[in-house]
């Protein structure tokens, strides 16, 4: 464009020489170098405008670019994140699952070097063992009927470990093991610990329901009725609220 621009200027310097005389506005060469100057602004303008639209676009089309692979590199790192946290899960779930088939295979050696003796008061089932190791142990004496023995193996359990998160099922299942072995006096009193002491335990529904069982077989009728009803008056919508009402009913039918 600027050689263009010197030609043009050199033809008007030559045109204006050879038309001194003419009135500027009146010389047609002026004229027409006037207008191929306008028409040479036109054009630069627009190529300098077509330009700047590539530019434009070039930079828009970058600017896509980044914002794709920005969000391609977001997404790997959420991908990356959620396997990482799954893997952990996983582990987590499967070291959780081995411990507990460790525990119930000491458990069940204990409960095996127990056979054809007995369980002295103050002995627990996995001497030097973990709380879950013991209750485990105590839990597969009570699966064995072997109820004296789980009572032993429980209370002592709560006296070894009474900061265990598994000493409220402890309580529950010791008072199981008395109930179980028709001992209801005691498994009476037990129950109620289970409540007095683990209110907020997941087991006292099932304790309270327990309870109406003792009184019932106690033939303390009342005691068993007024039991019942609050299991299913406290707990609604439970197993042993349903249970609760099978019971009542068949006090109503019995006439007791």
């Amino acid at each position: 464009m600027t050689k263009n621009k010197s030609l043009l200027v050199l033809a008007a310097s030559l045109a204006s020489g050879a038309c001194a005389l003419m009135p500027p506005a009146e010389d047609p060469v002026l004229i027409k170098l006037t207008d191929l100057e306008r028409r040479l602004q036109n054009i630069e303008r627009i190529v300098d405008n077509q330009s700047l639209v590539q530019l434009t676009q070039q930079v828009s089309s970058l600017q896509r670019r980044t914002d794709d692979l920005q969000g391609r590199a977001e997404t790997l790192e959420h991908t990356a994140s959620d396997t990482g946290e799954r893997q952990r899960q996983l582990y987590a779930d499967l070291d959780a699952r081995i411990q507990g088939l460790e525990s119930s295979l000491r458990a069940r050696s204990a409960v095996s070097v127990l056979d054809g003796g007995t369980l002295s008061p103050g002995q627990l089932p996995v001497p030097g063992g973990s709380d879950r190791d013991n209750y485990q142990a105590a839990f597969e004496l009570l699966k064995e009927e072997r109820y004296d023995m789980a009572a032993t193996a429980f209370g002592q359990f709560l006296v070894t470990f009474p900061d265990s998160e598994l000493a409220d099922n402890a309580q529950y299942w010791l008072a199981e093991s008395y109930y179980a072995a028709n001992h209801f006096e005691q498994a009476l009193a037990a129950f109620q610990v289970v409540i007095k002491d683990y209110p907020r335990s997941r087991k006292v529904p099932d304790a309270l329901l327990k309870m109406g069982y003792c009184n019932y077989s106690l033939k303390r009728w009342d005691a068993a009725r007024v039991t019942l009803s609050k299991v299913q008056a406290d707990y609604p919508e439970t197993t042993a609220a349903r249970l609760a009402g099978q019971y009542l009913r068949r006090m109503e039918t019995e006439g007791v």
